[in-house]
């Protein structure tokens, strides 16, 4: 009796695996040939270098009516087949961008993306430096944003109850100062023909000041990055604008909201931590926050194509070793000159290059 038992419930497990074996094959089946299969090559997080060609393919099952790709936003090509193409990169910018198929077939269209990153090849060039002159420097000034435009130095001072904006002679005297509601804190500014535009730190508006009067014109919403840091114009359409990471902001010069941005590389990585910036002679001059170097950025692609290293400029001359943060470049661009200082430092410094 228990054996004829054991066999008999062999018999029915043999036949239920049986079953269930052929209702998974007809399920896997109807799966596979109901679902489309398609792929995007290069596949998501793959680098290349910038400048070089990307192979890119569009792998199906069933051959679409045509194929459009694009690179980020900007369309790149279309095509009928899924041949692989070569896409060069040199027009490109460095960083994260997104490579989308946008797949056609009988009336319909779906989308399939692939996140890639280009980096730099370019080595920055190093600069030391040598004083020319040394200028006074107010040491209440926590030195944010600084400009030298017909004479003047234009310089933003921040932290929480102690921020204003300020026009500075170049012998170091305020010429004339107006100061925050102590719930600001004033970070980067740059002047945009007769009037100036300054950030706040993480209170998300922006300051429009007249350039002469520093009356304040009006404020701005700032929604587009956590927190702001430096800006500078390039004296044309756009106002670059830094919030301490690697990105760049590019703002329209009139209505200052942002119209995309750029991400900065060097050879071995991102260069975070982006503060106050100048434009110089079609370059992007940037302070790395708490370090002795200013980048010196190709604002099309975002490589750094050089590093000036401040070490020492002021170790004689340091008061209170917290406030030891280089921050602070101005470019006069009629003579010039280069500007640099910092954080509450006694001392501004014009300053030429000098290549390693």
């Amino acid at each position: 009796m228990h054996s004829g038992i054991t066999k008999t419930f062999k018999k029915l497990n043999y036949i239920i695996l049986i079953a269930l074996a052929t209702i998974g094959s007809v399920s896997c089946k109807d799966k596979k040939k109901n679902k489309q299969y398609d792929e995007l090559y290069p596949q998501n997080g793959s680098s290349f270098k910038l400048g070089e060609n990307i192979p890119m393919r569009f792998v199906t099952e069933e051959t679409p009516d045509s194929v459009q790709f694009y690179m980020d936003d900007t369309f790149l090509l279309s095509q009928k087949d899924t041949s692989t193409l070569s896409i060069a990169t040199d027009k490109w910018s460095v960083g994260n961008r997104t490579i989308t198929a946008k797949i056609f077939r009988k009336g319909a269209s779906t989308e399939i993306s692939s996140n890639i990153l280009l980096l730099s090849t370019k080595i920055p060039v190093q600069y030391g430096y040598q004083i020319v002159k040394t200028y006074q420097h107010d040491v209440s000034s926590y030195t944010q944003g600084l400009e030298f435009h017909d004479g003047i130095f234009y310089e933003s001072d921040g932290e929480y109850g102690g921020s204003s904006i300020r026009r500075v002679a170049q012998d170091g005297k305020v010429l004339k100062q107006v100061n925050l509601d102590k719930k600001y804190f004033a970070e980067g500014m740059t002047v945009v023909g007769n009037k100036i535009l300054m950030l706040t730190y993480r209170e998300k508006v922006m300051f429009e000041y007249d350039k002469n009067t520093l009356e304040l014109l009006k404020t701005y919403p700032y929604n587009h990055a956590d927190e702001g840091w430096g800006l500078a114009f390039d004296g044309k359409q756009t106002i670059y604008n830094s919030d301490g990471t690697n990105r760049l902001f590019k703002l329209n010069k009139n209505t200052y909201q942002p119209e995309g941005f750029v991400e900065v590389y060097d050879d071995k990585g991102p260069v975070n931590e982006l503060n106050e910036l100048e434009w110089i002679d079609g370059k992007i001059y940037a302070n790395i926050y708490t370090s002795d170097l200013i980048a010196i950025i190709n604002p099309e692609s975002g490589e750094v194509e050089a590093y000036i290293n401040l070490m020492g400029l002021r170790k004689d001359d340091v008061e209170d070793e917290s406030q030891d943060v280089l921050n602070g470049i101005a470019w006069d661009a009629k003579g010039k000159r280069l500007f640099v200082t910092g954080k509450k430092w006694p001392r501004l410094y014009e300053i030429t290059l000098k290549e390693h």
